[in-house]
């Protein structure tokens, strides 16, 4: 198990308790009052160190080893799934997981960007960062979702579009270009949900849709917080000041209107409790479904539109010369 830097005191403090609780049902030391406080103290514990997450810690919740990616969601949210593969002019991508599935009745076209999670299923998803076939793939599908007024879920989870040269040379900057002008205008509801790390276009480049929800300790940025480090200080150390300026957490988000709605995680993180992060992923999609599925075709693309010209926050000034 893996064990982040603010969790060490919970976790020693937790085994504390087991231990003694243990200990107590052979050799009676402390009554039940005692432990009962102890188990109190703990809770109180999580609440506390929760509750006072840095940036750079949320950052680390994202990318724990044991935080559900887009395949989880996929196989325990779905009643059924059927996976399509290709982009018919190149070849299958295995960063982009897309199909047809059922939740709660309801066909979706799913699409969704998966890293793997260990070293073997790492490489063969190639960490998450799709090639051009990858959102050529998404759009070929996006389109069949369209052709057959199925709605579109994509699930973003990834630390950037691949940015190796076969990919520069297959056109990556036109496949994700071509993403954001083809959903901007697909003829069906689309619904976007960030559920790990959204960096940079490789993210944006599945995530133009009807409303953009965001799990509690995702990440959304035109930039890593280690990449801004580099180029702003040249150095690794300052992470976790980049983390902070980058306002990239979903509460900064949803202040600026480039999100719709944080979907909340169980305390600590979706890695704790993956049940509730399934259950309240699952709750989204069906309440954004309700509203998306009466809401007529040309007003849905005109409030689509408007969503993201809307989006950020600006001043100007006209400076008159006496």
């Amino acid at each position: 198990m893996t064990v982040l830097a603010h969790e060490k005191q919970i976790l020693e403090y937790q085994e504390t308790v087991q231990r003694l609780k243990k200990q107590n049902a052979h050799h009676p030391i402390l009554s039940s009052e005692e432990l009962n406080k102890m188990e109190s103290n703990l809770e109180q514990m999580k609440q506390t160190v929760y509750a006072q997450l840095k940036p750079w810690d949320r950052v680390a919740i994202c990318r724990h080893p044991g935080r559900p990616h887009a395949l989880d969601y996929i196989e325990n949210l779905s009643e059924e799934f059927v996976e399509l593969f290709g982009d018919r002019a190149f070849q299958d991508d295995h960063a982009i997981v897309a199909g047809l599935a059922k939740i709660q009745g309801q066909k979706y076209v799913v699409i969704g960007q998966e890293k793997g999670k260990d070293t073997e299923s790492r490489i063969y998803r190639n960490f998450g960062m799709p090639h051009p076939e990858g959102y050529r793939k998404a759009m070929r599908c996006m389109r069949l979702a369209a052709k057959f007024q199925l709605p579109i879920i994509t699930l973003l989870d990834t630390p950037g579009a691949y940015p190796g040269l076969t990919a520069e040379e297959r056109g990556q900057g036109w496949a994700i270009a071509n993403n954001l002008w083809e959903m901007s205008r697909l003829a069906t509801p689309i619904i976007v949900i960030l559920i790990g790390e959204g960096c940079s276009g490789g993210a944006l480049g599945m995530g133009i849709g009807d409303v953009v929800g965001m799990l509690e300790h995702s990440y959304y940025s035109v930039i890593s917080p280690e990449g801004c480090a580099s180029i702003l200080w040249k150095d690794p150390t300052k992470n976790s000041v980049a983390a902070a300026a980058l306002k990239m957490q979903a509460e900064d988000l949803l202040e600026l209107g480039v999100i719709d709605e944080i979907i909340p995680e169980p305390l600590g993180g979706a890695h704790l409790d993956l049940p509730a992060a399934y259950t309240h992923v699952k709750s989204f999609i069906h309440k954004q479904w309700e509203a998306l599925r009466s809401v007529p075709l040309d007003l849905l693309l005109e409030n689509r539109y408007q969503k993201f010209r809307k989006i950020g926050k600006f001043e100007s000034h006209i400076h008159c010369d006496a």
